[in-house]
């Protein structure tokens, strides 16, 4: 990723940081000598994963960590089905590990270019209303702390650090390694089709609670929603995977090499974006399959974007939506990429944007070469004025004193912070913004 004196880039191409120093520990125990070693020295570390993230949550001006090598499958717990992953495992190996021991991740993200780690220390997640983002499945974790000692948290283990370390933004310590929850593999139903805007803001709420993983995409300049229905079968049931051919035209040829001409002619030529997203959603979105989950989660994206999402409590995703569309209309601008809306379950994590409320997903994005500010940053009021918590991974502008009034355990994951990195050795400046100095 970046090799010595090198310029590391992020993914979205948002953050860019020349590393004053870059290793690239293979043990917990290299991982260990690293942090100590930056610690001799008065230097801030910091580990990076797949660079996923649009925010600087993952910027290492000092020491970088790149943990690639830090990476595969180091225990299996049949008998309860988990398993342990080094820390720099990619969401999309996972599939490999995981099929001949009949395991599967209980719900995924649509995206699996991310670390384990990475994933779960920024709050990815997948949908469907009944079900919670990534960092849920982490049963326990192995994290090297600011003093470098190598401390290990689950149920029984220093377990009141469990909701605080599940998702930690990078802020507590560098994870080495996380022990999943799986359930057994299974298979995924899907059903694509669009449908007029209007019914699926309608039946958002209804569906988000009776379909086991549902969204939609809509694209603006249409009134045509592209809904995704995945139900879950057991492996025993039929499979019926897209053909080849069919899945590299969708996914390939039109979502990916098709449309990236599309965005790149947009930013010379906004007039061209109108008449394509009405050509698109009649083109796309009408298909039904069934595959193993991974194949059905996942997409390939290979199209460069930059992306704002916002978490807000469910009942509150029609209606902001609604009031982004309006937006858009009245501004007349051209926006290329559709709007995301997903959910998931309330659960207890201090830091999760579903903490303690059942939640709705927002996600605005535009192409890497667009200027996003002025779009997102609108669409930012809409989504505060609905009590919205931003993605941490995502870009937003919020800072530490309005987000501690929209996580009640704020402060709790302060102190386990001040327990477990008191000199602030992973410190960045997004975690000075979003948590304070």
């Amino acid at each position: 990723m970046t090799a010595a004196g090198g310029l590391w880039r992020n993914w979205g191409r948002t953050e860019a940081v020349r590393p004053q120093r870059v290793e690239r520990p293979a043990s917990a125990e290299a991982v260990q000598r690293a942090v100590q070693a930056a610690a001799s020295k008065g230097m801030r570390i910091k580990a990076v994963g797949a660079g996923h993230s649009f925010t600087g949550i993952a910027v290492a001006p000092g020491v970088q960590l790149d943990l690639e090598d830090l990476s595969g499958l180091l225990d299996v717990d049949l008998e309860r089905g988990r398993v342990t992953l080094a820390a720099g495992t990619h969401l999309h190996q996972l599939p490999r590990l995981l099929r001949p021991h009949g395991l599967a991740l209980e719900n995924m993200g649509d995206i699996d270019r991310q670390t384990i780690a990475g994933a779960t220390s920024s709050g990815t997640h997948g949908t469907g209303g009944s079900f919670g983002g990534l960092a849920t499945q982490i049963v326990g974790l192995t994290l090297v702390t600011g003093t470098g000692e190598l401390l290990h948290i689950d149920e029984t283990e220093n377990a009141e650090l469990l909701p605080a370390a599940r998702l930690g933004l990078g802020a507590l310590g560098v994870i080495v390694d996380v022990t999943l929850q799986c359930v057994p593999a299974y298979l995924l139903q899907a059903v694509e089709r669009p449908e007029p805007l209007q019914d699926a803001l309608d039946g958002y709420l209804e569906r988000s609670t009776r379909e086991d993983h549902f969204e939609f995409y809509w694209f603006p300049h249409t009134e045509t929603a592209l809904t995704k229905t995945n139900t879950r079968l057991p492996l025993t049931a039929d499979r019926k995977p897209l053909s080849r051919a069919g899945r590299w035209v969708d996914d390939e040829l039109l979502a990916n090499g098709v449309y990236r001409g599309v965005c790149a002619l947009g930013t010379v030529a906004p007039a061209v974006i109108p008449p394509f997203s009405r050509l698109a959603q009649r083109m796309t979105g009408n298909r039904d399959f069934t595959d193993v989950s991974p194949a059905v989660f996942v997409t390939n994206r290979t199209v460069r974007f930059t992306e704002q999402e916002y978490a807000l409590p469910r009942e509150a995703v029609p209606g902001a939506l609604a009031e982004v569309k309006a937006l858009i209309e009245r501004r007349g601008w051209r926006i290329s990429f559709p709007i995301e809306v997903r959910s998931a379950a309330a659960d207890d994590i201090w830091l999760s944007t579903a903490y303690g409320r059942e939640s709705g997903y927002i996600a605005v994005h535009r192409y890497y070469r667009e200027d996003q500010r002025e779009y997102f940053s609108a669409v930012e009021e809409i989504m505060v004025a609905h009590e919205g918590r931003p993605h941490w991974g995502k870009l937003h502008t919020r800072d530490a004193d309005v987000l501690r009034a929209l996580y009640p355990r704020f402060d709790d994951f302060l102190a386990v912070r001040d327990r477990l990195d008191p000199d602030r050795r992973f410190e960045n400046a997004y975690l000075r913004r979003v948590l304070g100095p």
